[in-house]
């Protein structure tokens, strides 16, 4: 599923679930610490950032749904990792966006 996501354009939606996803504070403070660290447990997040676990485990389902992380199992943890490929098109996309928005407006004068 993430492999696709190199090669394919991003659709407006996309772009809006992810916007949304990194929108608020606290789950950008949870993507950048799990970007930073490489992965993350659930209990590790919950240390570092001080909010409950019903809290991080809701803010990561929203950045898993957006494919911001995904989560892989090991014994009894839950570990997330970023998935640096869904930035960059993520990057593309609003590249592309800002491109034909200067077009656009470049078109009118």
């Amino acid at each position: 599923m993430f492999a696709t996501l190199r090669d394919e354009l991003m659709d407006r939606s996309e772009v809006g679930k992810i916007s949304k996803a990194l929108a608020d504070e606290t789950r950008l403070r949870i993507f950048e610490a799990i970007s930073a660290s490489g992965h993350m447990n659930c209990g590790e997040i919950v240390s570092m950032r001080g909010v409950t676990p019903a809290t991080v485990s809701h803010h990561l389902k929203i950045l898993n749904e957006a494919r911001l992380i995904e989560c892989r199992r090991e014994g009894q943890f839950v570990y997330s990792q970023a998935v640096p490929e869904t930035i960059a098109a993520y990057t593309r996309a609003l590249a592309r966006i800002a491109r034909g928005k200067k077009r656009n407006a470049h078109a009118r004068r």
